[in-house]
């Protein structure tokens, strides 16, 4: 049995959080036992003590990579546990503290940012891919785009292993309470209905969504869009859909935890981001029950969906090619319903949290082995 300590500094059940919960309800418990380090106080320990997972609360600073006080919280953490294997979500602290322990260490890249000039080059380059690479046995990047991120900042590409986020099905809702859900919010039935469940922040697209959705409405189309999700932007966003005259098309509905709810009532699913995306779960839940998504070529978005076979790509920030998008999607129900079967097939033959999860363990095997280059 390969004991595996997972250290993730999250405060809430964000995008890893959500990933490594995947992970765990399809681990091959015969093979690895999960022992999860967090911050004390922490939203995802009581998930994760529901699945039956060993929980450490330390006493390190949420939501946050580095602090020197907190590589010593995490080594005395690894002392104690004795893993054979350290598997660090971010978390730089826990990178150090794992060198210094001497147990192999391995760490996800979850995100996609643009890379700070001063990374690109010179001796912030060099500097950056001595960190990385000496601080982990393996790299794990949750898509192309991640990976690429990587290699922008001078990380070798031999050094990183590609693995896929994945998600269960999502138990798509009953047509009583889809019907029920579309009254208590308004939605006509011959409301062509859109819906993104991101955070509200600028880098997700939100404002344009609304550009497009106000030449659509000018163009006299009966569209609905759903808004699931809160964040720092939130005013601002409601602010501008009424400023454009799009109260009565435009439903906020905070934060969802039951998005089966929101996603089973849709036609298709929204990706606006432009400047950090890199596997939208979101994206592959509505996969999992058939729904096509319209999304920007930003970041991960482009290897989650194919145009023509799963959804339809637009340029980022192109609100007439976004509006031209959802057009062609309204006009053609023959090729939605094709998208739909599309996202739902390559679902299954890719992104299932099964398969996501012998990934992982592939990856944990190979770098126990000592065989990472």
């Amino acid at each position: 049995m390969v004991k595996v300590l997972n250290i993730i500094s999250d405060a809430n059940i964000g995008g890893a959080g959500r990933v490594l919960l995947n992970y765990i309800r399809h681990s091959d418990r015969t093979a690895f036992e999960t022992i999860v380090c967090l911050p004390q106080g922490s939203l995802l320990s009581p998930a994760l003590k529901e699945l039956g997972t060993e929980v450490v609360e330390a006493p390190i600073t949420p939501d946050k990579s580095f602090s020197p006080g907190d590589v010593r919280a995490l080594h005395r953490v690894i002392k104690e546990i004795k893993p054979d294997l350290v598997h660090t979500h971010g978390s730089l602290s826990g990178r150090i503290a794992g060198r210094l322990a001497r147990v192999p260490v391995i760490y996800t890249r979850h995100s996609v940012f643009p890379v700070s000039p001063r990374l690109k080059k010179g001796p912030g380059r060099a500097v950056n891919k001595w960190l990385n690479e000496s601080l982990a046995d393996g790299i794990i990047a949750v898509s192309p785009a991640a990976k690429a991120n990587l290699v922008e900042m001078g990380i070798s590409p031999e050094r990183i292993d590609i693995v896929m986020n994945g998600v269960e099905a999502i138990p798509r809702k009953s047509p009583e309470e889809c019907a029920a859900f579309r009254n208590k919010h308004g939605i006509r039935p011959d409301d062509f209905v859109l819906g993104i469940l991101a955070r509200i922040e600028p880098y997700k697209g939100h404002a344009d969504i609304l550009q497009a959705l106000k030449i659509l409405r000018d163009e006299g189309r009966a569209v609905k869009l759903l808004i699931a999700g809160a964040g720092t932007c939130e005013e601002e966003i409601r602010q501008l859909t009424a400023s454009l005259g799009l109260e009565s098309d435009v439903v906020f509905l905070g934060f969802v935890q039951d998005v089966a709810s929101v996603l089973s009532v849709l036609d298709v699913q929204l990706n606006a981001s432009w400047g950090t995306e890199a596997t939208s779960l979101s994206l592959l839940e509505g996969m999992s029950i058939g729904l096509p998504a319209l999304v920007s070529n930003y970041g991960g978005n482009p290897y989650l969906i194919h145009d023509g076979i799963n959804g339809l790509v637009f340029p980022a920030r192109d609100v007439s090619a976004l509006a031209a998008a959802v057009r062609r999607c309204m006009d053609d129900r023959e090729m939605l319903e094709k998208l739909g079967r599309g996202a739902f097939e390559d679902w299954s033959a890719r992104l299932t949290a099964k398969i996501f999860a012998e990934n992982t363990e592939n990856v944990y095997r190979h770098v126990l082995k000592g065989a990472i280059r």
